[in-house]
């Protein structure tokens, strides 16, 4: 197979076979029109103010200038990028549960071809990470060809490609157009072979659905489905991309069977922590207003310059976290935290002399810790806790290291030690608790539980360090701690006192969740990084399978249009005539 400019050779899991998922009895795609080729059209050739396309033809030009525009786009932008992966097997009831997962995040860079600064160890996305499935044979996969799904096609031309109209359909509130792509049989390998949807006012590429086609002789391309959102007007960006085999023949002799979910944020990272302007500082008071406060205000005590001195060590680890991509800017979820915060401290009578802030890792991996007053808590292990009372488990024994006054390292008041590159930062920044402190916020946690509004809802609680536990052999990067410590370690569980206590835990009992899948609770802006509840509609289980803790589940997430002002233009297109 030959590389192309962003190198899509990386979407192969190398060393292996894998069978193409797909059937091949595709109706027949009507013959192409003549028409412009817009392979080397001037970005500035797109315009919000052109007509709506009067063919089908009209619309692949404009689509195919569009994604041109798209990919000159993404070579100014160095989005986070994470890759969540669980590998599955069939079990007797013919269910299919995780056995194995791997773990992705970095920076991802396509201004020179896709590279990639790792976060968490890996050599790089340019290189290969081994999992091993059952001990019988290893797999390679290539975190990269994940984050490359982002991409359509570098050379997305019509020359190399058949189109067909399928229909109109809506995905959330945006009308799209829905049309199916194949190569043509004397295109280059490694082309595009799917299903696109075209929002009908400016045609941009919104979801496209498939893998690549041809194969080569060693190796084969993973199928996906890849969503793009409205994130500016007139911007469309990445955001999602899951991607599922179920019998990938790998010439071992067993199939491989997998689900993955890709997410992208942190594209306005310059602007989210962009300070205020030198020149927008304004001192128009007059002179007789400046007063002397020397009189009114002493130095600060000992006690009240040693929390100072904290409190600007916590402010820098916030910040720079914040600033990397890391850590969710103050937002709603985080009023939601402290609410059951201040239920903990109220009923238990304690004041702190300082507030407790609550903020949002934006990670997967399941894991809560301090930094001074500062309680973080990972959007993956906010997006598996089924229940207020859960949440007031974890706040608890996070706020109980605040209470019995575990000590903080504050080296990092000294600004230089945040002088460090963005994938050093989960090896510069450390803020785990040795095992006799978490011993003793979990005795403090059931202390302050007790006296709580959630004491008689604690049952809950357990039932999820049990489904926990129950699942933390099979998912250890997902429980792995990147920053503070593990909720699971062996046999150990945090809060394990509650476990006792929990009811039995029934996974055939459709009326007992126990944990929620992963993407269940928490809506990330990939644009600012501010996190939100989601707003979907809980849905009637109808089996007990479908209740799925821990696991990973298709995106289908409700496009919206970002009105830029202009009136919006629909599309008068119908298929092509064959």
């Amino acid at each position: 197979m030959r590389i192309v400019q962003f190198r899509l050779i990386s979407f192969f899991l190398l060393l292996v076979a894998f069978l193409p998922a797909f059937s091949q009895d595709h109706a027949s795609a009507p013959t192409q029109p003549a028409g412009s080729e817009s392979a080397t059209a001037a970005p500035e050739a797109a315009t919000l103010s052109a007509p709506p396309a009067g063919s089908f033809n009209e619309v692949i030009d404009r689509v195919v200038q569009k994604e041109h525009l798209f990919v000159a786009q993404m070579r100014h932008m160095r989005p986070m990028v994470e890759t969540y992966l669980q590998n599955l097997k069939v079990d007797n009831n013919g269910n299919a549960t995780p056995i194995k997962d791997e773990y992705f995040l970095g920076r991802l860079d396509m201004s020179d071809g896709p590279e990639d600064t790792s976060f968490v160890g890996q050599p790089g996305f340019g290189h290969r990470m081994l999992n091993r499935l059952t001990g019988v044979y290893a797999m390679h996969f290539l975190p990269l060809g994940f984050a490359q799904m982002v991409v359509l096609d570098t050379e997305f031309q019509k020359k190399y490609y058949d189109f067909s109209f399928v229909r109109r359909e809506f995905l959330g509130e945006v009308r799209c157009l829905v049309i199916d792509v194949r190569p043509k049989s004397d295109a280059p390998p490694g082309r595009f072979l799917g299903r696109i949807w075209v929002e009908d006012q400016d045609y941009n590429v919104v979801r496209f659905n498939g893998t690549y086609y041809p194969h080569p002789k060693t190796s084969f391309y993973l199928h996906f489905d890849s969503w793009r959102l409205n994130l500016r007007p007139g911007t469309w960006l990445p955001a999602y991309i899951y991607s599922e085999e179920s019998d990938l023949k790998t010439g071992f002799g067993r199939p491989l069977h997998f689900k993955a979910q890709t997410r992208l944020w942190g594209y306005d990272l310059k602007g989210l922590n962009k300070n205020e302007e030198f020149t927008q500082i304004l001192v128009d008071a007059p002179e007789s207003a400046v007063k002397d406060q020397s009189d009114a205000v002493a130095d600060a005590s000992p006690v009240m310059a040693e929390r100072m001195w904290q409190r600007q060590a916590e402010d820098n680890a916030l910040e720079r976290m914040q600033t990397v991509g890391l850590l969710a800017p103050p937002g709603e979820v985080d009023k939601i935290l402290q609410t059951v915060v201040n239920n903990l401290l109220v009923t238990n009578n304690l004041d702190l002399q300082s507030d407790v802030r609550c903020r949002v890792l934006l990670t997967s991996p399941l894991e809560s810790f301090t930094i001074g007053h500062t309680i973080v808590v990972s959007r993956g292990l906010l997006d598996v806790l089924p229940d207020e009372a859960s949440l007031a488990m974890v706040l608890a024994h996070e706020l109980s290291h605040i209470v019995l006054g575990h000590t903080f390292d504050t080296k990092l008041a000294f600004n230089d030690r945040m002088f460090f590159p963005d994938e050093n930062t989960f090896q510069r920044l450390d803020f785990k608790r040795n095992s006799a402190d978490e011993e003793a916020a979990d005795t403090k946690a059931l202390e302050l539980l007790k006296n709580s509004p959630y004491k008689d809802k604690l049952g809950s609680a357990g039932l999820f360090l049990k489904a926990l536990q129950e699942r933390a052999p099979d998912l250890p990067n997902l429980i792995r701690p990147h920053l503070g410590n593990s909720l699971a370690q062996g046999k150990s569980m945090r809060m394990s006192a509650l476990l006792a206590s929990a009811p039995q835990l029934e996974p055939q009992r459709t009326d007992q969740i126990a944990a929620l899948p992963l993407g269940g609770r928490i809506k990330l802006d990939p644009w600012n990084d501010q996190v939100e509840l989601a707003k979907a509609k809980p849905a009637a289980l109808t089996s007990a399978r479908e209740k799925m803790p821990f696991e990973i589940t298709p995106f289908f997430p409700y496009l919206s249009r970002i009105s830029g002002g202009a009136n919006e233009k629909v599309a008068q297109t119908g298929p092509a005539s064959k």
